[in-house]
C-alpha cells in the first residue's frame, strides 16, 4: 500500500469531516459504493479512478488541486502526464458552446433594456463580429458601432455576455480531470479580454494551461488555417496528438484537415457528450 494512497484517503477523509458528511452521505452525493469510499480512505485503492475524485471533490466543494496537493507533491505515477490509447496527447476546448452556453441571450437582453429590435441587434452583433474577434477593432470601437447603430449614448457587450451566459458544469469537471492527465488548452473565437474575465468570475475552470489560443490576440479565426497552426505549434506535439471538441462542425473540418482528431460538443446533452471524450481520452 502506498503513501501516496494513504496521502489522498486522509485527505479526502480530513475534506468529508469538514463538510460534516458521513461515508455514507458521500457515498449518495458522489454516487459511489459505500465500499468503494471506505478502501479509498485507508489507503487500500492505490490508484483511484480521478474521474472518482473528481466526483468527490464536487460534492464536498472543493478544488480537485486542493484534494489532491499531496499527492502531486509525491510525483504521483496517476497524475503524470498521459497518451491515450488512440495517441492523444493534448486537449483543445473551444469556450461558446462547450464550456459556457447561450450567450445569445446577450441579445435578449439588450433588446429589453434598449427597445431596439432583437434581429438589428444580432445582425449587427455578427457584422462587426469577425473583426473584434480578430483583434482588428478594439472592445470600445466595437462597442461604439454598437451604440452608433442603435442610436444610444453607449453600450457595453461584455457585460451582456457575462451576465447571459451559462457555465456547462460537465465540461469543467472534465478539463479539470484532463489537466490532470494531459496537457490541455483553449482554443476560441473570442473578444479581447474576455478570458482573463471569465477566468476571473469561475465562468472558465481557472487552471493552467498548456496553451490558450485567444483569436483576438493572434488576429486570425476558426476556421483559418492559420489559427490550427499557431495552436499546434504551442502544444508542441504532432497534429495527430491533438484532440480538439468544439461546437461548430465547420470549426472542427478545418482541424482535420491539418490531421487533428475531432469531436462535436452538443451543449444541449453535455452527458452524452463528455462521455464520449472520456472514451477518447482513456489509457
Amino acid at each position: 500500500m502506498g503513501e501516496d494512497s494513504k496521502q489522498l484517503g486522509k485527505s479526502i477523509q480530513q475534506a468529508r469531516q469538514s463538510a460534516g458528511l458521513t461515508q455514507q452521505q458521500l457515498c449518495n452525493q458522489a454516487e459511489l459504493s459505500y465500499s468503494t469510499l471506505a478502501k479509498i480512505e485507508r489507503g487500500a485503492i492505490k490508484t483511484p479512478s480521478v474521474f472518482t475524485v473528481a466526483k468527490i471533490a464536487g460534492v464536498l466543494g472543493i478544488s480537485m488541486d486542493n484534494l489532491l496537493g499531496a499527492v502531486v507533491d509525491t510525483n504521483s505515477v496517476s497524475l503524470e502526464k498521459k497518451t491515450s490509447k488512440n495517441g492523444i496527447k493534448f486537449l483543445y476546448l473551444d469556450i461558446n458552446g462547450c464550456l459556457v452556453r447561450f450567450f445569445q441571450g446577450a441579445f435578449t437582453r439588450i433588446a429589453h433594456d434598449t427597445s431596439v429590435p432583437s434581429d438589428v441587434i444580432e445582425s449587427t452583433f455578427w457584422h462587426y463580429n469577425d473583426a473584434v474577434c480578430r483583434g482588428e477593432i478594439t472592445m470600445d470601437e466595437f462597442n461604439s458601432k454598437l451604440a452608433h447603430r442603435f442610436a444610444l449614448p453607449e453600450m457595453g457587450f461584455k457585460e451582456y455576455y457575462l451576465d447571459a451566459i451559462e457555465v456547462i458544469s460537465e465540461t469543467h469537471e472534465l478539463l479539470q480531470w484532463a489537466s490532470q492527465h494531459y496537457k490541455v488548452g483553449l482554443l476560441s473565437n473570442i473578444m479581447p479580454g474576455f478570458i482573463d474575465e471569465m477566468i476571473k468570475l469561475g465562468k472558465i475552470p481557472d487552471l493552467k494551461y498548456d496553451a490558450i489560443i485567444d483569436s483576438s490576440q493572434v488576429h486570425t479565426i476558426k476556421p483559418e488555417p492559420e489559427i490550427y497552426e499557431i495552436a499546434e505549434n504551442k502544444a508542441s506535439v504532432n497534429a495527430n496528438e491533438i484532440l480538439f471538441v468544439d461546437d461548430s462542425r465547420t470549426n472542427l473540418m478545418a482541424a482535420e484537415r491539418m490531421g487533428w482528431k475531432v469531436m462535436w460538443f452538443d451543449d444541449y446533452r453535455p452527458h452524452e457528450s463528455v462521455a464520449k471524450i472520456k472514451k477518447s481520452l482513456e489509457y
